[in-house]
């Protein structure tokens, strides 16, 4: 489906027509297979959800605020939401402010990408999303020394010769080790979980989070995925902090419009 992600329009001035006739905008939740019950937790800004149904298929959605802002409360009334739909099966869930213009043009991406989002459907089916994290850990400098020859060489000249720029320079080619230290393990944390999960995507990463993955588990998989991190976290926490966020709904894993056809 194409539902645009923005955020709700202003409010009308108070010179434009009266607007109380005309379709209102629909706040999209996701869309998971025809049959399951409407959640009971409120929507975003407190409105109620229900369920439009078509192929089968169904949309939870409630009314679109007049103004959409990612206030703590909405963020959370979102993820209510999906919590509930993922409690009764596969979800494609839609990330927070995702809008559809109008009850008919919702339900004709429905008919018009049924066969598309069934297939992400089966794909997330039993599944859960699982992220990894892995910050720099700052403190194993000497260990660090002792085992690089290019190091242990420049600490020794700065010992000898003490001065401003010496020192900067250690400091800069410590933090540079650190950081390609914490990196390694960062891949071999990867390598050591996407043979336990169905897909991986990686993430977005910087000089001190290293790693940002998520993998997309069968549920029945996720206590054994968990083990495996804490194991990891040991062998590598000298240089590297994991930490573990999920189960989620599997945004990483969903791409709820179909490809563009190709042309000739």
């Amino acid at each position: 489906m194409t539902a645009p992600t923005t955020t709700a329009p202003e409010a009308a001035p108070a010179s434009a027509p009266d607007s109380a006739a005309a379709p209102k905008a629909l706040y999209v939740y996701g869309i998971a297979p025809a049959g399951i019950r409407a959640p009971r937790s409120r929507g975003v800004d407190g409105a109620p959800v229900r369920l439009l149904t078509e192929a089968g298929l169904c949309a939870a959605v409630s009314d679109a605020p007049p103004r959409l802002r990612p206030r703590r409360r909405d963020l959370l009334a979102h993820q209510a939401v999906l919590d509930e739909l993922v409690a009764q099966g596969p979800v494609l869930p839609m990330r927070f402010a995702v809008l559809s213009p109008r009850t008919d043009t919702l339900l004709a991406q429905l008919r018009t990408d049924a066969t598309h989002l069934a297939q992400q459907l089966d794909g997330v089916r039993g599944c859960v999303e699982l992220n990894v994290k892995g910050t720099v850990v700052p403190g194993h400098f000497a260990d660090l020394v002792r085992r690089d020859d290019k190091l242990r060489t420049l600490a020794l000249r700065t010992r000898r010769r003490p001065d401003y720029e010496a020192n900067v320079r250690l400091g800069e080619a410590i933090a540079l080790s650190v950081r390609r230290e914490a990196r390694r393990a960062a891949r071999e944390v990867v390598d050591l979980l996407a043979p336990l999960a169905v897909r991986t995507v990686q993430g977005a990463t910087d000089d001190e989070q290293v790693l940002s993955a998520s993998f997309l588990l069968r549920s029945a998989d996720e206590t054994r995925f968990r083990e495996a991190v804490a194991e990891r976290a040991r062998a590598c926490g000298d240089r590297l902090a994991l930490s573990v966020t999920g189960p989620l709904p599997c945004y990483s894993f969903v791409d709820p419009r179909p490809a563009a056809p190709t042309g000739r």
